[in-house]
């Protein structure tokens, strides 16, 4: 029997990091109401989700700690990403508090399913999520620069609760912890 131990120092694995380690870095600026800095900080971890995944997948540097890091990540990215709707753009979150509390309560309801579970957040990455995360980037950035559009809020909203549904029916669904899950489907094909 071979003892297998993960590199811990990866590309994918330092972008995570950065992102947790930048997590009190841009709280300050949003605290600050410093949006432009704020934005632009919170630009670049949202990139660096995007290229930790991207090294990770196509360069075989996936790991089990890397996993958990940009689990740990992406909630510091979604507490900045509320708190900068939150702070700088009130009258829309008054306008649309019921979708964004329904997503709100599905997101910290995936989170408790998980902890009580699996003893702690794991890394997923559903493609449903995936998406969410693109569609929510997308549109924090264009509403906090060019102001609201309906349909694209309400196109965000729905998939994400939609998505996070699905991550909650996975939680539920799965026997054992995984990382890296695809979707529903792939779990029910696979029987984990």
């Amino acid at each position: 029997m071979t003892n297998h131990r993960e590199y811990f120092w990866t590309i994918p694995n330092i972008l995570s990091l950065y992102r947790i380690f930048m997590f009190p870095v841009i709280l300050y600026f949003l605290g600050q109401g410093n949006r432009p800095v704020f934005l632009w900080l919170l630009a670049i971890n949202l990139l660096t989700d995007i290229l930790d995944g991207y090294i990770a997948r196509n360069f075989n540097q996936q790991t089990a700690i890397g996993a958990k890091l940009d689990a740990w990540a992406d909630v510091g990215s979604y507490i900045l990403a509320f708190g900068g709707v939150g702070i700088f753009e009130w009258p829309f979150v008054a306008a649309h508090k019921t979708g964004l509390l329904l997503f709100a309560a599905l997101y910290l309801s995936s989170i408790l399913t998980t902890t009580i579970r699996f003893g702690g957040i794991i890394g997923l990455h559903l493609y449903s999520c995936k998406i969410t995360g693109y569609l929510q980037g997308f549109f924090l950035f264009w509403l906090l620069w060019q102001g609201n559009t309906e349909w694209f809020y309400y196109l965000m909203i729905t998939f994400g609760c939609l998505a996070k549904i699905e991550e909650i029916l996975v939680l539920l669904r799965l026997n054992a912890r995984h990382s890296d899950v695809k979707g529903l489907y792939w779990v029910l094909q696979n029987n984990w």
